[in-house]
């Protein structure tokens, strides 16, 4: 689990701070503050250390069909405004379960550019409770190999240069003996975490009305939702200890929010070809043929069942074509999930109703401030601001931002004027 993340002039992110991350943690705050980059920059990561050249230092994207999301050049990256030395940086700090225990680690890496424009690693660290490891850029593109607080670098040269912003290379390991092993497992950790990550965007694909079985799983739902439902017939119809299970789950949940009593599958005609449908009042209907509120809340829920325990979901406005009541359940669902499965939620929304329901949450006893963690972000000029939400035990929250969801009292004393006067006019 994602335990922390820090970004330094990145993007709208002048400095965010230690940004402390739970189980289900929400980003709320309104549109173009910033929110969304804090999601960006671990899929920035990810992306890179899934490059399929290990030399890169950091993969800004435009490669539509493997990458997450395209970034543009350095400059597009890096605050506005920043002076020398031009350089931007992310932190984060991570646990992650190796057999028995609990390995707590922490990666930070800063980049810069070369005067040729190539976004290079200015120093990498990874490290844990007792040990540390650096490496960092020199003259000429020399980078300088460096174990705890030792006075001098145990090696000097091009061959140190770091892989894929996560990795020390072949030769840094080599040099660095019986410590070298004890990195590589650290790199390999941290590998595992970014891996770990799944990412459902703002702006889901229209299912299709059926589609032949390729008679596999996918291994992701993508970004879209574009596989969600060739990961539902693959639970529906391949044989294994978790059969219909991710069905059942769906169903259960869109029960909950008064959108469908059931959902399943079926083959269409005699042909290799199978529909996803949905059971509703009596009446069974292809999923194209419903509400399209539906269609959008089922890669949700899909990736909430589908994605393996000890993952870390991000999603950009699940709230997306729903109605209140179900707004409001997408909180029970992500907090029941990241108890029962391991599975780390971080939500960008703009959702009122589902806010107040985690909250209604918090007060039932039901998930705790330590299990939910509200962030609200806003900009102060140029720079986005991040600001913890103080949530008590009740729910309450001790900080309120002015104006954080709209001005609701505002509207209703203008209400009450108006009526007022009205009622003057009319006698």
């Amino acid at each position: 689990m994602i335990k922390l993340l820090h970004l330094q002039n990145l993007k709208a992110w002048r400095d965010s701070g230690p940004v402390r991350l739970a189980p289900v943690s929400m980003l709320l705050g309104t549109n173009s503050s910033g929110k969304s980059t804090l999601l960006q920059s671990l899929l920035l990561l990810k992306q890179t250390a899934a490059a399929p050249d290990r030399t890169v230092h950091l993969n800004l994207g435009g490669d539509e069909a493997n990458d997450f999301f395209h970034f543009g050049g350095f400059d597009a990256v890096l605050s506005h405004g920043v002076a020398a030395p031009r350089q931007f940086s992310i932190t984060l700090e991570f646990e992650r379960p190796e057999g028995e225990r609990v390995r707590h680690a922490r990666f930070a890496c800063s980049y810069g550019q070369t005067a040729s424009g190539a976004v290079v690693v200015q120093e990498l660290s990874l490290s844990t409770v007792a040990r540390r490891f650096r490496v960092v850029r020199r003259e000429r593109g020399a980078y300088a190999v460096w174990v705890d607080g030792e006075a001098q670098p145990r090696g000097k040269g091009p061959q140190y240069a770091p892989e894929r912003s996560i990795a020390f290379s072949a030769e840094a390991l080599a040099l660095l003996g019986a410590d070298g092993a004890h990195l590589q497992d650290l790199s390999l950790a941290l590998r595992r975490e970014l891996e770990a990550i799944v990412y459902l965007g703002p702006l889901r694909r229209q299912p299709a009305r059926d589609q032949v079985w390729s008679k596999s799983a996918p291994g992701a739902l993508g970004s879209d939702g574009n596989q969600v439902l060739e990961a539902l017939l693959a639970n529906a119809l391949l044989k294994s200890d978790t059969q219909g299970a991710t069905l059942a789950s769906v169903s259960h949940w869109l029960q909950r929010m008064g959108m469908a009593d059931q959902m399943g599958v079926r083959q269409v005609g005699r042909s290799s070809r199978y529909e996803v449908v949905v059971h509703k009042d009596g009446v069974v209907a292809n999923l194209r043929d419903v509400g399209v509120g539906v269609a959008q809340v089922l890669p949700v829920l899909a990736m909430a069942f589908w994605a393996p325990a000890g993952s870390t979901a991000l999603v950009e406005e699940p709230e997306i074509h729903l109605h209140p009541l179900a707004q409001a359940v997408l909180a029970e669902m992500f907090s029941q999930v990241s108890q029962q499965r391991q599975v780390q939620f971080i939500v960008e929304t703009h959702s009122e109703h589902l806010f107040r329901r985690m909250q209604t949450l918090i007060a039932q006893r039901k998930t705790s401030p330590q299990q939910c963690q509200m962030l609200f972000v806003e900009r102060r000029g140029a720079d986005a601001v991040l600001v913890p939400l103080e949530v008590d035990a009740f729910g309450t929250v001790r900080n309120w931002p002015p104006r954080f969801f709209g001005d609701a009292m505002g509207e209703a004393r203008e209400q009450a004027r108006a009526r007022a006067q009205r009622m003057r006019e009319e006698k």
